[in-house]
Order: C-alpha cells, then sequence, then structure tokens
C-alpha cells in the first residue's frame, strides 16, 4: 500500500558536492528535500519513484551510479545491497538514489515517465498495482517547475512563468488532483517543466481517495521553481 507520497525536484544542486561555494544558497531546497524523505522513511523503508524521461524504463534498486557526469564523482546506490560496476543512471534516478541513502531507507526503484498520454496511463496502472500490494512503500513524485523564472534563468525568461508554478504549488499544497490533471501540457512544456507527467500521474493515482498534503517548499532560487510537498491519505 501506498500510504506517503512526496514531492520532490531533482536537481544536481541538492548535492552540497556538485555547488562548492553555493552550499548556503542551495541549503533551503536541500533541507525541504530531506525533512520530506525523513518523513518518507518513517513510514517505509521500501521507495519507488517516478520521474521525467525521454521513454517509459525502470530503474531496478540493484544498481549503482555517480553524479560525474555533473563535474563530481558522488557515488550513489539505489539499494543499500547494491553490487557490480556503476551504471549510467539518468539524473532522476541518482536523486532518488541520493536521496535514500541521506534517509537510510532501504531502496528506492524509479520508472522514468515521458509525456505521452499511454506512458502516463502506464505508470498509474503501475502504482495501482503497488497500492494493492500488502507491503508498505513510500512514494516519491521527481519534477521540476519551470526553468524560465528570470533573465538570468536556465531557459530564459518567460512572464507567464509564475504564474503557472503558483497554480502548481497551490495544487501541490492542497493535494488538488483536478487542478493537477487540468495543467496546460503545452504550456507547460513551452516553460521547461519536467515535472509534468510525474505530477500528473500523482494526481490520476490519487484520484479522489482523500489525500491531504503540506507544502514544504516553493521557491525558485536559480531561475528553475522547485516545489516540495508531503502528501498522505487522510
Amino acid at each position: 500500500m501506498i500510504a506517503r507520497a512526496v514531492v520532490l525536484p531533482h536537481p544536481p544542486l541538492l548535492v552540497p558536492e556538485l555547488v562548492p561555494g553555493s552550499v548556503e544558497s542551495t541549503e533551503a531546497v536541500r533541507s525541504a528535500c530531506l525533512a520530506a524523505v525523513g518523513e518518507l522513511a518513517a513510514v517505509t523503508d521500501r521507495w519507488f519513484a517516478i520521474g521525467p524521461g525521454p521513454r517509459s524504463h525502470v530503474v531496478e534498486a540493484q544498481v549503482r551510479g555517480s553524479y560525474a557526469g555533473y563535474g563530481v564523482d558522488v557515488a550513489v546506490a539505489l539499494s543499500k545491497d547494491a553490487r557490480g560496476e556503476r551504471a549510467d543512471l539518468p539524473l532522476p534516478a541518482l536523486t532518488a538514489g541520493w536521496l535514500r541513502e541521506r534517509a537510510g531507507a532501504a531502496s528506492v526503484r524509479v520508472r522514468l515517465v515521458p509525456r505521452e498520454t499511454g506512458e502516463m496511463a502506464d505508470a498509474v496502472a503501475g502504482l495501482a498495482e503497488l497500492d494493492r500490494a500488502e507491503d508498505s512503500v513510500g512514494l516519491l513524485v521527481l519534477g521540476d517547475g519551470s526553468n524560465r523564472h528570470g533573465a538570468r534563468s536556465p531557459g530564459s525568461q518567460d512572464d507567464r512563468a509564475p504564474a503557472f508554478d503558483d497554480a502548481v504549488a497551490a495544487a501541490l499544497g492542497a493535494a488538488d488532483t483536478d487542478a493537477l490533471r487540468t495543467l496546460d501540457p503545452e504550456l507547460g512544456a513551452e516553460l521547461g517543466v519536467s515535472g509534468l507527467a510525474p505530477w500528473r500521474v500523482l494526481a490520476a493515482f490519487a484520484g479522489t481517495d482523500g489525500w491531504s498534503a503540506r507544502m514544504l517548499y516553493s521557491a525558485a532560487p536559480f531561475g528553475v521553481r522547485y516545489h516540495v510537498a508531503v502528501w498522505e491519505r487522510e
């Protein structure tokens, strides 16, 4: 059963070794993410994550990887007993593994979800199957908001970004599944929003079951909006 879910961004800047000289400027979002996964670990140490990707793919918990492609060789394992050579892991899997280690969870499997409707439906069905299992599973929902907040943002400024991410924050902070499902995917793509598919999968899975939510963080410290929220069944 999935009794609790956490919504998180997945930027490399969460890892202190990757932001020398800027650790203090990234501390707020890092602390919020660690607080969220701490709440998840309090429920279960077996996790499943969904994150954005160009194609549907499941990264199993037995693998290891590294942030070497982002400038520093910070090793990451998706489970406590991961063995063998390192794989070339996508960023959502690296983030899920890094957070797992910080929280002391046993394992995390990661499913990448592209924007296609059919692929999202398959991901929702997979979550429903996990939810029917007797064992407790924690859910991580990984994805960033718009990367177009301000003139120095990675995607360059777009005046539509604040309103879009304000709507996302309101929906995530209230477990408003209807609002998440109706977010405009074309506008999201134009605004460089990577979290749209995972958020819509969460909304479709949660449906009308009755979830409550708390927003722990929502800001754009480097021109990209990051949202951190905790969802749980009422």
